[in-house]
């Protein structure tokens, strides 16, 4: 007699875990505060480690031994800003024995950082480390009333900013967070136009 056997079939049920990827940081300038005007150690360090940073620096002349030499010194000291994601800056913040530390919004009590088109902005002046550019503090007067503008030629052509009279000559002013402002030399009304329709996104912030 054949007998027949039931089989007990067990599925297992497989649980699915849908396992969401972190989206990949994204860089950010920080704006960084050095202590002791070591700005050009810290630069030295992150050019070694191959992370991008800017320190405004510009030519001034001083006279040595009765003999007038050039030299590239940093405009404002203990100021650099660094192009790195944020773990990127914890990281280098915990290894470095640099005095370095972050310069904080005050409304959010985050760590200030430079939109990337306001950051290209002002190393379009500041880069050229021209000897006559005017280096201003963070909060330098009311040019609210200064028409927005941009430079279409000349060592400074693509920045934008407010076309106001510093030190007696027609100059375009970029401001940067309320942290640092400067001036370009003198810019003719010939290499300007004005920025009728402003983006909010590529210009500097108001004064």
């Amino acid at each position: 007699m054949v007998q027949h056997y039931k089989k007990n079939c067990t599925f297992a049920l497989v649980e699915t875990r849908i396992i969401k990827k972190k989206a990949p940081e994204e860089k950010a300038w920080y704006a960084i505060r050095v202590t002791y005007n070591r700005e050009l150690k810290v630069k030295e360090d992150l050019d070694a480690r191959g992370i991008t940073n800017f320190v405004p620096m510009q030519y001034r002349r001083e006279e040595r031994h009765g003999v007038m030499v050039k030299r590239l010194v940093p405009s404002v000291h203990n100021l650099i800003f660094i192009y790195i994601t944020p773990s990127g800056m914890k990281e280098y913040k915990m290894t470095t024995d640099l005095p370095i530390r972050y310069i904080m919004n005050r409304e959010t009590h985050k760590p200030i950082t430079v939109p990337t088109s306001e950051m290209e902005n002002f190393i379009k002046v500041a880069g050229t480390y021209e000897e006559k550019l005017v280096y201003l503090s963070p909060n330098p007067g009311d040019f609210s009333k200064g028409e927005r503008v941009r430079i279409i030629g000349g060592m400074f052509a693509g920045a934008e900013g407010i076309f106001v009279r510093v030190k007696g000559d027609r100059r375009v002013l970029i401001n940067v967070q309320g942290l640092v402002a400067v001036a370009t030399t003198y810019v003719h009304p010939s290499m300007i136009e004005k920025i009728t329709d402003p983006d909010k996104n590529t210009l500097d912030n108001a004064l």
